[in-house]
């Protein structure tokens, strides 16, 4: 019989390799198929916790922030495209024209947690696509509405949650609690609260480590 493995996935949801992450993951899930027993929590990172409520300009960020030219930023995109495409993802990064503040993104998704895994899950997934796929702005109240609606959580019980300070203690004792423990980079997968995989790794790495931590034996080679 095989053994739940439990999974935190530490991460932000303005940041590409978070979204290239959890395709990743998802595959290798679904490449071991119905005896995997998963139980996957999403909690908050911000890579820009002091961005203001304006943005920034995407490249200017990225540029500034990590000593780059717009040439290289342009080249990482690509290769980020790529990735994507290969895991069902479809990064739009000429869309993706400003860098948001993602406070009350992480709100909503610990809200969201309340409501069920699975809910969570899908709006974490949610809120990827209307940043990299649709450009939109997850700092807005409309669009974090949107994304709850869309994925059949309570639109009108997300607003009531935007409009107030609800799960903001918890977002920020969470981001802290993972800070304290060595989490300085994202996205941070750790299995059964002891085994860590950082960054958008391939899919056959995820599946080694699930079948590893769950018992269940690749097929056999025919």
């Amino acid at each position: 019989m095989s053994q739940p493995v439990k999974i935190d996935f530490v991460s932000d949801v303005a940041c590409p390799w978070c979204a290239v992450g959890l395709k990743s993951l998802e595959q290798a899930m679904a490449n071991i198929g119905g005896e995997l027993q998963v139980e996957l929590r999403f909690h908050p990172f911000e890579l820009n916790p002091d961005m203001p409520a304006e943005g920034e300009d995407a490249i200017e960020h990225l540029t500034r922030k990590y000593g780059i030219t717009a040439e290289q930023a342009a080249d990482n995109g690509q290769a980020i495209r790529e990735r994507g495409q290969a895991l069902g993802f479809t990064f739009n990064m000429d869309k993706r024209r400003r860098i948001h503040n993602t406070f009350d993104a992480h709100r909503l998704l610990a809200w969201a947690e309340q409501q069920g895994l699975s809910q969570q899950r899908d709006l974490k997934l949610a809120l990827l696509q209307a940043y990299f796929t649709d450009g939109r702005d997850v700092s807005s109240e409309e669009v974090l509405v949107d994304c709850a609606n869309a994925v059949g959580l309570d639109g009108e019980g997300a607003r009531k949650i935007l409009q107030s300070d609800d799960y903001a203690e918890q977002v920020r004792a969470e981001e802290l609690f993972y800070q304290q423990h060595g989490i300085t980079a994202v996205p941070s997968v750790i299995f059964n609260e002891r085994h860590l995989i950082q960054g958008g790794q391939p899919v056959a790495l995820f599946e080694q480590a699930l079948r590893q931590l769950s018992g269940i034996a690749a097929p056999a080679s025919p």
